[in-house]
């Protein structure tokens, strides 16, 4: 089956490559040229899967003494905010940008000593087909109120077993990327 939708193809039983997107190896290093000086106080942390790009900058920390860490935290989201607000129109043309250079939607965050806030990012709409064992476990976080939907359940359940099997999921990537490589090597069909 040739190229599919969105540029993607669709490659057998390995399913949907991304080698079929453009590369974004060296988006680190594009965000890191392209940004204002002076937005973060090190180069952005740049997170990059098929849909989405998100970058996240440290902010220039704050000044002056606070009563609690409920003042200092009150204190970074606001510093936060004001850096989202005044640095919008920006942004938004550096995504439009990254977007064209790299196929995959641009979000946005911001950090502050113990504050972290992610600007509005991408919600991909995942089909699955789930037997009833499944969904009962769905419904049980649902039930016992950690999740309000099945959708968040199953969000849950995966950023559950993405921190527990980080270095494994790693090593995996790192395997799939090289057979995207080798396949790039490969003969046309």
């Amino acid at each position: 089956m040739g190229r599919g939708w969105h540029g993607r193809g669709y490659r057998g039983r390995g399913g949907w490559q991304q080698a079929d997107l453009p590369s974004a190896d060296d988006a680190a290093a594009w965000f890191a040229g392209r940004l204002p000086d002076g937005w973060f106080v090190e180069n952005p942390r740049v997170t990059v899967d098929r849909e989405e790009i998100i970058i996240v900058g440290e902010l220039p920390p704050l000044e002056g003494d606070f009563a609690d860490d409920a003042a200092r935290g009150a204190a970074e989201a606001g510093r936060i905010s004001r850096f989202r607000e005044e640095t919008r129109d920006e942004r938004i043309e550096i995504a439009r940008q990254a977007e064209h250079r790299y196929g995959r939607k641009v979000a946005w965050g911001a950090k502050l000593g113990g504050t972290e806030q992610l600007f509005t990012t991408h919600s991909v709409p995942v089909m699955t087909r789930l037997r009833q064992a499944e969904r009962m476990v769905l419904d049980t976080l649902v039930d016992a109120g950690v999740a309000r939907s099945r959708s968040e359940a199953l969000a849950w359940a995966v950023r559950l077993v993405g921190e527990h099997a980080e270095s494994w999921l790693a090593e995996l990537r790192d395997a799939m990327s090289k057979v995207d490589d080798l396949r790039a090597k490969g003969p046309e069909l």
